[in-house]
């Protein structure tokens, strides 16, 4: 595909945008634009049309609050894959729990609208995949909620076995998520904690450069401290030796 070409397709696909063409139409456009052998270019057009259908997705999330559930769910579901293409997975299992918290609220009067328990494990598995820990966890409480609904766990129906298995499999998904969550959120405190110091022992440099050019009277005051620091260290390390357990304390005389 030359320059010229890829331009187009480009343009096309915007337009399609534009004029709410949510369609295979323009998910074949789409998917021609991200054939490139050109890695570095692929990359930028990627960054481009990540940007392009997020501010797009917004922007039609709040155009299409009247129209009918079906719709909805379709252009939700064209925006799922768009983002799949691209691959912006944040955005696309975003999209993902928007629609299946849409069904889930429509499916009181709608019964083909309601999320099944396994497509909430699959959610939650593909969230936890891709680093989503939280997402998951949440993921994982709203199968249970939906097995527990579908009362799989009859005994009459001779599934309570399979039932219990699915629990634990939930239960199990769940806690390892929760788990690599705290996990991430420690490691982002001690990330926190090394720049912080790295910080404070750059003010500490800085700080000893600028000391290295202060006045002499100020050289001699600094000198004095820390001989008296280093003389009460000294005086406790001694009275320590010495048992001198009822010793007079000692404080700095500056």
């Amino acid at each position: 595909m030359s320059n010229s070409e890829f331009d187009q397709q480009i343009s096309l696909f915007r337009s399609q945008i534009s004029l709410r063409r949510f369609d295979e139409e323009s998910i074949r456009v789409l998917e021609s634009i991200l054939v490139s052998k050109d890695v570095k270019s692929l990359m930028e057009v990627r960054a481009g049309l990540r940007e392009y259908l997020r501010s797009e997705s917004i922007s039609v999330i709040r155009e299409i609050g009247d129209e009918t559930v079906e719709k909805k769910l379709l252009i939700l579901e064209f925006f799922v894959r768009s983002f799949a293409l691209i691959g912006d997975i944040e955005s696309c299992l975003a999209l993902r729990y928007e629609a299946f918290v849409l069904r889930d609220l429509k499916s009181a009067s709608c019964e083909w609208l309601r999320v099944s328990h396994t497509e909430w494990i699959s959610f939650a598995s593909q969230s936890l995949e891709n680093g989503f820990y939280a997402i998951a966890a949440k993921a994982c409480e709203n199968a249970q909620s939906c097995l527990q609904r579908d009362n799989v766990a009859d005994s009459k129906t001779g599934e309570i076995f399979e039932y219990m298995q699915m629990l634990k499999k939930i239960k199990s998904l769940k806690d390892f998520a929760l788990t690599k969550a705290g996990s991430r959120s420690v490691q982002a405190q001690a990330a926190e904690y090394l720049k912080k110091k790295t910080i404070e022992k750059g003010k500490l440099l800085s700080s000893h450069h600028k000391e290295t050019k202060c006045p002499a009277t100020t050289l001699f005051r600094n000198g004095i401290k820390r001989r008296n620091i280093r003389k009460l260290h000294e005086l406790q390390s001694f009275q320590q030796v010495t048992g001198g357990s009822n010793s007079t304390q000692f404080s700095c005389p500056w």
